[in-house]
């Protein structure tokens, strides 16, 4: 009987030695991990084919919206999506899909900040929502130094009218839709003189802010809010495409492609007009 002798690697220990090959039996040679080498796909014994899996982030990916890859593109816009339902003070049922306005505000005060965003694209589908917190981020958005341009695709109801015209320049689609009403309030409601007067408080607020940043005026905006015969409660103005540019409400009708356009030109502006300040 054979003996092997197994010298242990220095500073390995205990060494544990292989299985000893058979008699007749040439054992394979060993193999060795190279970390530039990329790994071969696998074998499908089936068909003789070799299988490709796919990354987990790409297989997520294609989970959430169905698409395998997605374009990364380095650009100076950022774009930022308003849709669903405004959520306020309040935290609606899980199956709601909401625009969150904790999450909304810090996303644009990082953007403010950040150098290497230029211009921000506002995209809206929304049905409205909390009063207080719409009027905070449109608020947000009326005060940003840098070019920002709204685009209504499918609709900017209630509350998302003035996020809409709180940007520098706003589009809506040719058949995207605006509701304009009065300001309502969900669940109990005491009835007293206080209450009323809140209310008008409130909705003057809101009629205050759409008028200084739209073309449309407050005597026109009120008229639109209470309008007879259009709702199912007999108050309020449905505005489509076309309509909402007519009343001067919205700048101009248009899609995605126009805002972008539209974006790009009030960048190009504001970095003309800060040389033009600095060779002063």
């Amino acid at each position: 009987m054979s003996t092997h002798n197994f010298d242990p690697e220095p500073g390995v220990f205990p060494y544990t030695p292989g299985p000893i090959p058979d008699p007749g039996v040439e054992p394979n040679p060993e193999r060795r991990d190279d970390p530039d080498r990329e790994a071969e796909p696998e074998q499908d014994p089936r068909h003789g084919r070799k299988v490709t899996g796919k990354a987990k982030g790409a297989m997520e990916t294609l989970k959430e919206i169905g698409s395998s890859t997605i374009p990364e593109v380095k650009s100076n816009i950022h774009c930022m999506t308003i849709i669903g339902q405004i959520e306020g003070h309040l935290v609606l049922p899980p199956q709601n899909k909401t625009t969150k306005y904790e999450h909304m505000i810090p996303q644009l005060v990082a953007l403010e900040q950040a150098a290497e965003v230029e211009g921000i694209l506002i995209v809206l589908n929304t049905v409205g929502g909390d009063v207080e917190a719409g009027l905070a981020i449109a608020e947000m958005i009326s005060g940003m130094s840098k070019p920002s341009v709204s685009v209504i695709l499918g609709g900017g109801h209630s509350i998302g009218v003035p996020i809409a015209v709180g940007s520098h320049y706003s589009f809506i689609a040719n058949t995207a839709s605006m509701t304009i009403h009065p300001i309502r309030l969900n669940g109990l409601v005491i009835g007293v003189p206080q209450t009323y007067e809140y209310l008008d408080k409130m909705q003057d607020r809101v009629v205050r802010f759409v008028t200084e940043h739209s073309g449309v005026t407050e005597e026109k905006f009120r008229e639109l809010m209470f309008r007879m015969g259009e709702l199912a409660r007999d108050i309020g103005t449905v505005l489509i495409g076309k309509e909402a540019v007519e009343v001067g409400l919205i700048d101009e009708v248009g899609g995605i492609g126009n805002a972008v356009k539209k974006l790009k030109s009030l960048i190009e502006d504001r970095k003309t007009g800060v040389k033009e300040v600095s060779l002063q």
